[in-house]
């Protein structure tokens, strides 16, 4: 098996059977030759070893080194016109397997100067069947050889660009995939996030009212009725997920924009913050996309405030300078001990991805009062 690799590398059993079957043929016909007469000078004790080297040249070098195996038989052929016959298969294997001109060009001149034999002289008909035997002999298979090589080359080179696209549409797909899910789990982070928030307030505000049974009653239908809107816009998104359709009895909510910032602070305040907003040249209509991300920051920014800062004032500010949209949210300290709450950070990475995929700017840091503020600039 080893011997195999070294001599045939990248051969499978069914091409060492060709190769063995070109040289056996080969000899065959240079024996046969032989035979006729046709050896020249070279007497029979001489003309079996040659034989036997022509051989060995047709079945172990016609693929790792063509031009050698094709000089040497040339160079035996000038001794006996017999060794004619490896030449064939040998400048086949030349075209086959040499890229490079000069050298085909080269194993050419030399093969049909070999075949042609110039120097012997004789009629000119014999000289010029001599030359057409060359043809026949050298060029023609080469010029197979060549045809051969092209071919394969193309087909290779087909099937890398097809490789070559096929993993490219795999990549697109799977990049759309990964974009999908992040704008699901971005919108469900807002939606559903600020819900959960929103009930945390509440919860707590029912626990400061305890002792006013109408208040108690009114954050509690407040508490449940966030509830019932998480798990129904939960519920919508992962349906989605799923590849559900959705229906006439469950259809999707159309997307808020910034004529809902009011209802969205009316349930901040309803859950106990204290919020203004302030609303400054809305006029002319927004583009639906600037509006929706106005819409997630300032709920991203009012979820954050109720949960790091409880107490704190809030202030919404949304401007429309040119063709601008500036939206600014800033809350005061908090006047009360607040633990660390959970989260992962994502909803300001999640605004800045929004953002920056509408062409705006969005800058978020703490205040020197205490505070925090979130301010982004977006194309109207």
């Amino acid at each position: 098996m080893r011997l195999r690799a070294r001599i045939w590398p990248g051969l499978r059993t069914r091409g060492i059977w060709l190769e063995v079957a070109i040289a056996v043929l080969s000899t065959v016909a240079i024996g046969a030759g032989g035979a006729t007469g046709d050896r020249g000078p070279v007497p029979v004790a001489v003309f079996a070893p040659v034989t036997a080297v022509v051989f060995v040249l047709l079945l172990t070098l016609r693929r790792r080194a063509p031009f050698v195996s094709f000089l040497l038989a040339a160079l035996l052929s000038v001794l006996s016109p017999a060794i004619d016959a490896a030449l064939a298969p040998l400048s086949y294997a030349v075209g086959r397997y040499v890229g490079r001109w000069p050298v085909r060009n080269v194993a050419a001149v030399v093969g049909m100067v070999v075949v042609a034999r110039p120097w012997a002289g004789g009629p000119a008909g014999d000289q010029f069947s001599r030359w057409i035997g060359g043809a026949v002999l050298v060029l023609l298979p080469g010029a197979v050889g060549i045809y051969v090589r092209t071919r394969a080359l193309l087909l290779q080179a087909l099937r890398d660009r097809a490789e070559r696209a096929e993993a490219e549409r795999e990549l697109l797909a799977r990049d759309a995939v990964l974009i999908e899910r992040t704008r699901i789990a971005r919108e469900m982070h807002d939606a559903v996030g600020h819900r959960v928030s929103l009930m945390v307030l509440q919860a707590g505000a029912i626990e400061m009212a305890a002792a006013d049974r109408t208040r108690v009653e009114q954050l509690a239908g407040q508490v449940q009725t966030a509830g019932r809107q998480a798990l129904e816009e939960l519920r919508q998104m992962v349906g989605v997920l799923r590849g559900e359709e959705t229906d006439g009895a469950a259809p999707l909510g159309p997307q808020p924009g910034l004529g809902d910032l009011t209802s969205l602070v009316a349930q901040s305040r309803d859950a106990g913050m204290t919020v203004d907003l302030t609303v400054r040249d809305a006029d002319p209509p927004v583009d639906p996309a600037a509006g929706r991300a106005a819409y997630r920051i300032v709920q991203e920014a009012l979820t954050n405030a109720g949960k790091h800062a409880p107490g704190a004032p809030v202030r919404v500010t949304v401007e429309r300078p040119a063709d601008r949209l500036v939206v600014r949210v800033v809350n005061g300290p908090s006047h009360v001990r607040v633990d660390d709450a959970p989260g992962g950070g994502y909803g300001l990475v999640g605004l800045g991805e929004r953002v920056r995929t509408l062409g705006g700017r969005l800058a978020t840091g703490a205040r020197l009062d205490g505070g925090f503020e979130v301010e982004a600039e977006l194309p109207a």
